[in-house]
């Protein structure tokens, strides 16, 4: 019988009482428990499954679920003697930042307070104990009473003080278990505030996971890998599991024979291809073909091929840094999003302070996002520096990144489609006149902290336009950039992809600042444009593919400041 979906849910127990489609990953309870690590960070892209895999542990180990053994009859796990045993005995305590979302420090920090006097609210019960004594009672009176107003040093000892209280009474130390750990400091970065809270979270964390003689062991999720320098700095006994590790790589997410063996419950089984080339493409450690489980459990319900995992964030941090990024880093997202790979030197430990400084670590937050995949990963020098050979994941992330380079024009969108309809007509005067309003519009959100001057601003405007151009004609034409033909290398090319079709012309595009001192004008920089393109017979790819020299046009693009001149 097919089990109905619940699209969205995280609780494991809601999710099977209700008998909803589960693929069982309870195998993930033995492999931590047994991995012995006092504590564990877990890095996997949002909607993988990290949420409800947390839940699970809390309804496996919670003594708050000692009679519930039911939730895990059938499953994995509870083929296990031994843990039938440890299942509902020790004290947990489960609290999630996910929501913790703020424009300034202030607010932020009693967010993550106000998690903590929830917690502490659930275990009121401990206060009837009499294992407490009065003055332990009136310091967890103290967090009720003060909730959001607590001072600081209060709030960061508070989940320290917690599980002293739920070991006294129960006789046995407390697990943690902390999700979206990161989400804090991805809005800190977002609005400026990294600063200030990133002191305020490294002394919860210490107080929480190290210096907590009270604590059985713990485990963290989040997105990225934050430096251990910023967030983790005396904290020397954590086990670091990110998207590249070996360990766990089929916790999360569904194997391909997982997701095949779903499809065919459902009735999908001819759909094998298609969903593997939307969805499947993550990679954890050595472990290839790993899906997302949010976009199969709607695909499954839905039946539709859509971005699902690419609709369900603004993805607007990955935005910022993209389009605000050196003309070097669009040209390598052209290159990507071409369908090619390109090949860095990144640290997995994500600097936020730093990602507009270092564009590696962009390429880091790409990757642990799920955006990018490793496709090879190679050790080099004495000091074993990490080369990753990164593409875009699959067909959905294309579509995501396709939107994002699309959306970059969205303000002078009418401008943009007009200037690319009169450029496949070769009608000039209406390229200047809709490429001026273009630049007026968006010129300016391709140098946002660039700090290089007026010199490097048509760089990233240019190739912020191929981006978009790749984006926008790909259905019609295939759009190469920085290549090389003849001799030298051609700024931009646009070429039909079908050659039959009337009236679609090829295009090679060549951008130029003006330089005051070699060119009078901005018309004569259009007329250096225009005779570069000929002089380094940049045709020569295009003749070699069959074209004719009637059916190439040349454009010269000439830059000051935000004045455009096309010829």
């Amino acid at each position: 019988m097919q089990r109905k979906i619940g699209i969205g849910k995280q609780d494991f127990a809601a999710l099977r009482e209700n008998q909803c489609f589960y693929i069982d990953k309870t195998d993930f309870i033995k492999q931590w428990w047994e991995s012995q690590d006092d504590v564990t960070l877990i890095t996997r892209p949002r909607r993988f499954g990290k949420t409800l895999n947390m839940s699970m542990l809390n309804c496996f180990f919670s003594n708050i679920y000692a009679d519930r053994s039911d939730l895990f009859d059938g499953l994995d796990i509870w083929n296990e003697e031994a843990y039938r045993k440890i299942q509902g005995t020790y004290p947990v305590i489960f609290v999630s930042f996910a929501s913790v979302k703020a424009d300034n420090a202030a607010d932020a920090k009693k967010q993550i307070k106000s998690r903590i006097a929830g917690l502490y609210e659930d275990y009121a019960y401990l206060l009837q104990n009499e294992k407490l004594s009065e003055s332990e009672k009136m310091a967890y009176r103290q967090v009720l009473a003060e909730r959001v107003d607590m001072d600081d040093v209060t709030a960061c000892d508070s989940l320290n003080y917690l599980c002293k209280c739920l070991g006294r009474i129960s006789g046995k130390k407390a697990i943690v278990l902390l999700d979206e750990y990161d989400t804090p400091m991805q809005e800190s970065y977002i609005y400026g505030y990294w600063e200030e809270l990133t002191s305020f979270m490294r002394n919860l964390f210490n107080a929480t996971f190290k210096t907590n003689s009270s604590l059985e062991r713990a485990l963290m999720t989040g997105i990225t890998r934050v430096s251990k320098e910023s967030m983790f700095s005396d904290l020397n006994n954590l086990n670091v599991v990110s998207t590249t590790s070996d360990q766990y790589t089929e916790a999360f997410g569904f194997t391909e024979q997982e997701v095949f063996g779903a499809l065919e419950k459902y009735q999908l089984s001819d759909k094998k291809e298609d969903v593997k080339l939307w969805y499947d493409g993550f990679t954890f450690g050595s472990h290839k073909d790993i899906y997302n489980p949010w976009s199969i459990t709607n695909y499954l319900d839905k039946k539709e091929l859509k971005p699902y995992w690419a609709s369900t964030s603004s993805n607007g941090l990955v935005d910022k840094l993209l389009q605000t990024g050196s003309a070097e880093m669009k040209t390598r997202m052209e290159t990507l999003l071409d369908g090619g790979n390109i090949t860095v030197n990144i640290d997995e430990q994500i600097v936020f302070d730093q990602l507009e400084q270092n564009e590696d670590a962009v390429w880091s937050l790409l990757l642990a996002g799920g955006y990018l995949k490793v496709e090879n990963l190679k050790y080099e020098g004495i000091t074993r520096e990490p080369w990753y050979t990164l593409s875009i994941t699959n067909l959905e992330t294309i579509s995501m990144f396709t939107n994002m380079f699309k959306g970059w024009f969205g303000r002078s969108l009418s401008n943009y489609n007009a200037f690319v309809k009169a450029l496949i007509q070769g009608d000039v005067d209406a390229m200047n006149y809709y490429m001026q309003r273009v630049c007026m519009a968006t010129f300016s959100y391709f140098d946002v902290g660039s700090g290089q001057g007026a010199d490097c601003e048509p760089e990233r405007f240019y190739h912020g336009f191929v981006l978009g151009l790749m984006a926008d004609q790909a259905d019609i034409y295939e759009t190469r950039s920085n290549r090389e033909s003849g001799f030298g290398r051609y700024d931009v090319m646009l070429i039909p992809r079908d050659r039959k079709r009337q009236g679609l012309p090829a295009v090679i595009m060549e951008f130029k600042v003006h330089n005051s001192r070699q060119e009078a004008d901005l018309e004569a920089t259009v007329q250096a444009a225009l005779s570069q393109i000929e002089e380094k017979n940049y045709d020569a790819e295009l003749l070699g593919r069959g074209f004719e020299k009637e059916q190439i046009r040349h454009y010269g693009f000439a830059f000051k400041g935000k004045e455009v001149l096309i010829g």
